[in-house]
């Protein structure tokens, strides 16, 4: 019998409830995870590794079921679901989450991150302020991972900003709605998981994104070239309900501590190796891969990243004041 997305979330209520009422020794907790990003994705193959790591670990008092390609829950109900009980844990592009919380999408401005080493600092600058409102909504941050470098998706050459006027641009946050606006396109909400139908039917026919969305996507399928820059290296979040951890025993609640931490550094690598792979399999598959970019398209980014930025801090107060400064300051030690 085949479960729908409505039958799945209500037995996983009923079943948490019924669990709950069993003495502790008999207890065997099982979570609901949902995902929006496919099974082949590096995040999702780091995913299972962690939910195997904590299964085997835990003597599968801990089962996770994960659900991918958002089968269960789409990108902006993830976040949701977790606080509300449906699923237990969650993966989001935390950047899609900005109008909640400006924190929540600093990696998302364009070229404020160029490199993985500013990505690692922003990134350690970023989690206290994540951690602390995530917490405020009953959800615990396990870990974050970037996403490779991202680059423009087009069908012509792209040498300066002036190639995206009067484009249907791909956005995915905020962010890349702003910077749609800015360049003189016109942006349009799509998720990852439907880039292939949107650029089909003529929704969209440009993007920026990382060359693991591009292979994912089978972007040689609607676009020629490739132009990787460097606009950002946006991260996901991995998160799981507070409740339903504080229920676990200490010792579980220490090896999805543990495995979280290993996670975070193997995605860490997974990233960087894929930023290298995913390129070469766009150029295997055909499409132009111009790299390095020219230089008035990058200066063309600098000062619309440098407009960004300041929008952002009108927005994000003190705290992103704090953040900014203390980011700028770390990686000119860098």
């Amino acid at each position: 019998m085949t479960l729908n997305r409505r039958a799945l979330l209500g037995s996983s209520l009923v079943g948490a409830a019924a669990l709950a009422g069993l003495p502790a020794q008999a207890q065997a907790a099982r979570w609901q995870m949902a995902t929006p990003y496919p099974d082949a994705n590096f995040h999702t193959v780091n995913i299972r590794e962690f939910i195997k790591e904590v299964e085997e670990g835990s003597g599968n008092r801990l089962s996770i079921t994960l659900h991918t390609n958002q089968s269960l829950l789409r990108m902006p109900e993830i976040k949701r679901g977790v606080q509300t009980g449906q699923v237990q844990m969650g993966e989001i592009l935390l950047s899609a989450y900005g109008n909640e919380d400006p924190m929540f999408e600093v990696d998302g401005i364009p070229m404020l991150v160029t490199n993985f080493t500013q990505a690692r600092v922003l990134a350690g600058l970023q989690r206290p302020f994540v951690q602390a409102r995530l917490q405020r909504q009953g959800v615990t941050l396990l870990y974050m991972v970037p996403w490779p470098q991202s680059g423009f998706y087009t069908n012509e050459r792209l040498d300066s900003i002036e190639g995206l006027r009067g484009t249907k641009f791909r956005t995915f946050n905020a962010a890349t709605q702003r910077f749609a606006q800015l360049v003189g396109a016109t942006p349009t909400l799509v998720q990852a998981a439907e880039v292939p139908q949107a650029f089909a039917t003529g929704v969209v026919n440009a993007m920026v994104t990382s060359a693991a969305t591009g292979v994912d996507s089978q972007a040689w399928d609607f676009v020629r070239h490739f132009t990787p820059v460097g606009f950002t290296r946006t991260k996901n979040a991995v998160f799981c309900s507070t409740r339903a951890l504080n229920a676990l025993p200490e010792n579980v609640r220490s090896l999805i501590r543990d495995a979280a931490e290993r996670a975070e550094q193997r995605g860490w690598g997974m990233a960087q190796e894929q930023e290298r792979t995913r390129q070469e399999e766009l150029a295997r598959r055909g499409m132009v891969v111009t790299d390095p970019p020219a230089p008035r398209l990058m200066a063309d980014l600098e000062k619309i990243g440098e407009t960004m930025v300041n929008e952002w801090l009108a927005k994000a107060g003190e705290d992103g004041k704090k953040l900014i400064d203390a980011y700028r300051a770390a990686i000119a030690r860098v």
